[in-house]
């Protein structure tokens, strides 16, 4: 398995400060190669190509939000204190990690359509996870009996989203944790039974 080689979190790390720095279609091998401290051929034992590379930094971050969150989803806490949990534990990584951010906000969005794709299958597990939050708050009674989860889960990360987002265009100049508080309560407010 190639993440499981010692070069692989180097270069994965490095692609983000790269691309986060020069934006994506900027971000050449070579400037990732020199981030990382490797020889540019190095980066293809590893990757196909730089969308590979970019391809596996969301996979590759991404899995900690996923973690994060099957940990919470364990906790036995009510659906409001989940949802808490999981917005906080969202600006929180990306507020220490400020190239993630750059990169998750900017430069993901402008790839292709083909690379877009394969970012949302990545990004499927995590909304999978919000999906069982919200049944979860259903079944409990935590939530609206009518609560379209689809639409409730568009809802929730859509406004996480646009929050960081925002964040990030304001050259992240405030403390984004500070917002959990607000950005749960909006979201409660709109689903509670």
């Amino acid at each position: 398995m190639k993440r499981d080689k010692p070069k692989y979190k180097q270069i994965i790390d490095a692609a983000v400060i790269a691309i986060a720095q020069n934006g994506y279609h900027q971000a050449q091998v070579s400037k990732i190669a020199k981030e990382a401290g490797v020889a540019d051929g190095t980066i293809y034992l590893y990757f196909k190509n730089k969308e590979d590379i970019l391809v596996s930094v969301f996979r590759e971050k991404m899995a900690i939000f996923t973690h994060n969150l099957r940990v919470i989803l364990e906790e036995d806490i009510d659906t409001s204190k989940r949802l808490f949990k999981m917005i906080d534990n969202h600006f929180r990584v990306l507020h220490e990690d400020r190239h993630l951010a750059i990169v998750t906000q900017l430069e993901l969005r402008q790839s292709g359509k083909k690379l877009r794709l394969r970012i949302n299958e990545v990004l499927k597990e995590y909304l999978d996870l919000l999906d069982v939050i919200l049944k979860d708050g259903i079944e409990r009674n935590d939530l609206d009996q009518t609560l379209d989860i689809r639409l409730a889960r568009q809802m929730i990360f859509g406004t996480i989203d646009e929050t960081i987002t925002s964040w990030v265009m304001n050259e992240q100049k405030y403390d984004l944790i500070e917002l959990s508080p607000n950005v749960h309560k909006l979201i409660m407010n709109a689903i509670k039974a």
